[in-house]
């Protein structure tokens, strides 16, 4: 594997394989403190208040990313521009077997279980999205998509800043399910939790043998006094494993015959679900879905990765939306990768970094059954991209000001949005 020009030198799959690791400890020195009960994590700058009584949330975001840079021209098919199917001959996703098609563009078949959030108008996708210029490093491009501030030297992602826009302060408010650290886009000073599911929310060690919940009050006198960031953030973590009760209480099973497919991203929304039936405040819910980076073994119709990981996306979106039932009438979710990849295949039957990509939106307000951006046109050249038309700042502009009455300056601060129509 050679080294990518743009972003760094370092081979590009030789730096994703670092990703959980480095990426791991790189986001934790970042965080500020942290208190682990179980296996959730608190986070807070050190500046933020203790958590106050939860509320019910009117609204809620949903944030799926794509780590690996997905390959949004195979999600989403540009099957009427000639130098797809040119670059394309062994990968390309035949015109005949898409779905939704019009005059330009088709789904892959295996987002076929997403068709029904299609048809009824609450599936859409946004082509040509990406950032302002080419950044093909995952660790680089990652940071400049969540932090979405360039030049701040500010420590703040725009999910916190979006988060922090009224007076109400609570952990609950945003959620990282799945384990780890929650993204950089969670990174700031408003307090988030981050918890690999529901159960494991909890103090470590207050089970049964513990009497009169000595644990707790061995904790509380140990850190009540503590004015430091850890001592604050012990105190919240304390607040926000009580505001978390009424989730516990709800049945972990799906509802409304939605069937989960196996996998990480499966059990992750199955859990996300689960915490939004809770009503405890959750606003915002981040969720990381990998590996995309297929620079070998992306396969075609009939094998590889691509069928794979494209099969779990729809299959548990599409659960997620029906688990909900009616509950899913309050809630957005956003797809979105760190870069896209290039037009023509690799010797590998895969593709390599790239430059523009494509967004999924699904559920409440969103202008579904079309495809939205403007088309650039593709070319055959050896290292050609897609080319960015629409800063994936604007698509999520839309969504903070349009379904959440949020000020897009707050969250993305200098930066002037185009209208992208893909909210209502």
């Amino acid at each position: 594997m050679t080294a990518d020009p743009v972003g760094g030198a370092a081979p590009c799959c030789d730096e994703y394989a670092r990703l959980s690791r480095r990426g791991l400890f790189r986001s934790a020195a970042l965080l500020g403190a942290t208190a682990t009960f179980g296996s959730a994590v608190v986070t807070t700058s050190g500046s933020a208040p203790a958590a106050a009584a939860t509320r019910s949330a009117r609204n809620v975001l949903v944030v799926l990313s794509l780590r690996g840079a997905c390959d949004g021209l195979n999600l989403v098919v540009p099957h009427a521009d000639p130098a797809y199917y040119t670059a394309r001959k062994r990968i390309g996703v035949p015109k005949e077997r898409l779905l939704a098609v019009d005059d330009m563009f088709g789904l892959h078949p295996a987002l076929a279980p997403l068709l029904p959030l299609w048809d009824s108008g609450r599936l859409a996708a946004v082509h040509a999205t990406g950032l302002p210029a080419p950044n093909r490093s995952h660790f680089s491009a990652m940071e400049e998509i969540e932090d979405a501030d360039p030049g701040s030297a500010v420590r703040s992602g725009w999910l916190n800043r979006f988060l922090g826009a009224d007076s109400y302060t609570s952990p609950l408010q945003g959620v990282h399910v799945g384990g780890g650290v929650p993204p950089a886009s969670m990174y700031g000073a408003h307090d988030v939790m981050s918890a690999r599911n529901v159960d494991s929310v909890g103090i470590a060690g207050d089970d049964q043998w513990v009497v009169d919940d000595g644990r707790k009050r061995s904790l509380d006198l140990l850190w009540r006094g503590n004015a430091g960031p850890l001592g604050r953030t012990v105190r919240s973590s304390f607040a926000a494993v009580a505001d978390f009760a009424p989730v516990h209480a709800v049945p972990s099973g799906p509802r409304n015959g939605a069937r989960y497919p196996q996998g990480d991203l499966g059990s992750a929304m199955k859990e996300v679900a689960r915490v939004l039936r809770g009503d405890v405040g959750v606003e915002v819910v981040t969720v990381d879905h990998g590996d995309w980076d297929m620079h070998s073994d992306m396969g075609n119709l009939e094998w590889g990765r691509m069928r794979s990981n494209t099969t779990e996306l729809a299959e548990a979106v599409a659960a997620f939306f029906t688990d909900l039932g009616p509950a899913a009438a309050n809630v957005t979710l956003v797809t979105l990768s760190e870069f896209g990849r290039r037009v023509r295949e690799n010797d590998n039957w895969g593709t390599d970094h790239g430059f523009g990509n494509v967004m999924f939106l699904a559920g409440a307000g969103v202008r579904g059954g079309r495809y939205h951006g403007r088309w650039p046109g593709l070319t055959d050249a050896p290292d050609a991209d897609l080319l960015v038309t629409t800063d994936y700042r604007s698509v999520l502009s839309e969504v903070v000001s349009r379904r959440f009455g949020t000020s897009s300056a707050q969250v993305f601060p200098g930066f002037s949005p185009e209208t992208v129509g893909v909210m209502a």
